[in-house]
């Protein structure tokens, strides 16, 4: 059965590898990515993830000894909310746009979920509160027995506020990030340690 990973994301592209490795460690082996965002997010992970070959999520598969066509993942599959007009919103800031992002969200979920051969992973973790929201009431709408929302908790939380932090890879590394307290230092990704959370949720 194809696995899809179904993830939000606002303008940290970090909590994909972050899903993606927490995913992969336990044994849960991602064929395909799909990324609900904005204009700003999308931007992100164009730059971040996907940056002339070398990005961020290019170096998760090297470090993992996977393929570049391993996942079924390319920048076509950054779904950004439009307006009426169909130009991309920077932000989920209102009414309307809360309301465009739920449509869009259920019409993903929908066509993600009509696939019998499929179970489909949900990531809430990035975005704002509302696109979570959002996403969830989606996958109560359509899941079946087989899908799954999960939330990703990264510790200690000095690695949340890092820009260099994508992943713990096999060869630890130091990165800056910024203390509780505001103050700049560095740690090893070998103190990083990504915690996948089950959320339960009743399928309609």
């Amino acid at each position: 059965m194809k696995t899809v990973l179904l993830a939000l994301c606002g303008l940290t592209p970090q909590v994909i590898t972050e899903t993606l490795y927490a995913l992969q460690h336990l044994g849960r082996i991602v064929d395909a990515i799909r990324v609900l965002t904005t204009r700003g997010g999308k931007d992100a992970c164009l730059a971040h993830l996907f940056r002339s070959g070398d990005g961020h999520y290019y170096q998760y598969l090297d470090d993992q000894g996977l393929p570049r066509e391993a996942i079924d993942f390319a920048p076509r599959h950054l779904l950004a909310v439009t307006d009426e007009h169909g130009a991309e919103l920077d932000d989920i800031s209102g009414e309307e746009a809360s309301e465009r992002f739920l449509r869009l969200c259920m019409e993903v979920v929908f066509e993600l979920t009509a696939d019998t051969q499929t179970q489909v992973f949900y990531s809430i973790a990035g975005g704002r509160k509302t696109m979570g929201a959002s996403l969830t009431l989606a996958a109560q709408c359509y899941s079946r027995p087989q899908d799954r929302i999960y939330h990703v908790l990264v510790e200690p939380a000095e690695f949340q506020n890092s820009r260099e932090f994508y992943f713990p890879p096999k060869q630890p590394r130091t990165v800056p990030v910024l203390t509780r307290d505001r103050r700049p230092c560095h740690m090893s990704t070998d103190q990083a340690e990504i915690t996948l959370v089950p959320m339960p949720f009743f399928s309609l």
